[in-house]
């Protein structure tokens, strides 16, 4: 069995990983091959939304900001496609009705209420508009084995943290 490549799109995984913290919230995408080795990492700088916007965007502000705006703009931005991007914070599901690779979140320890049955037993659910994804979801399974998912965004976080005390973070999205 050959290897995989580290470039070739159909092998690349993207970790989407959304934090919301005092001064916003940011986001931090890592595009890896099948062996977790990083090819790419983006971040963007706060995003805090105003008064106005919480009242015009009412209960979508939180679809809008991680799906669209924080969590598009860091995949247009990358350089490098990814098959399949995961991510840890349910708003950023939205990012599926954005792009053509399918978007899965990863919930250690059980679901939320609002998502389908985990068929593969790993905490990962797709959007509900995209059923169709759970083959490709699951051919990419099979290549990773034992990959743990949430390995990726413990990186991506400590790297969003320190390239923000080097001053890293305003030039990204």
């Amino acid at each position: 069995m050959a290897a995989p490549t580290t470039t070739a799109p159909g092998n690349n995984l993207g970790f989407l990983s959304i934090l919301q913290e005092p001064t916003g919230t940011l986001g931090g995408y890592l595009v890896t091959n099948l062996w977790g080795r990083p090819l790419e990492f983006r971040l963007t700088s706060p995003v805090q939304p105003n008064r106005v916007q919480h009242i015009l965007y009412g209960n979508t502000l939180d679809s809008y900001l991680c799906g669209e705006l924080i969590g598009k703009t860091l995949v247009e931005k990358s350089a490098i496609p990814a098959a399949w991007i995961i991510t840890d914070h349910p708003a950023a599901l939205e990012l599926r009705l954005r792009v053509t690779a399918p978007v899965s979140l990863w919930v250690p320890g059980g679901p939320p209420a609002t998502l389908p049955g985990d068929p593969q037993g790993r905490g990962l659910f797709g959007h509900e508009r995209f059923p169709d994804d759970g083959a490709v979801v699951h051919e990419l399974l099979g290549k990773l084995g034992n990959f743990d998912l949430g390995e990726p965004f413990q990186r991506i976080r400590d790297a969003m943290h320190e390239a923000r005390k080097m001053g890293i973070g305003k030039a990204a999205a």
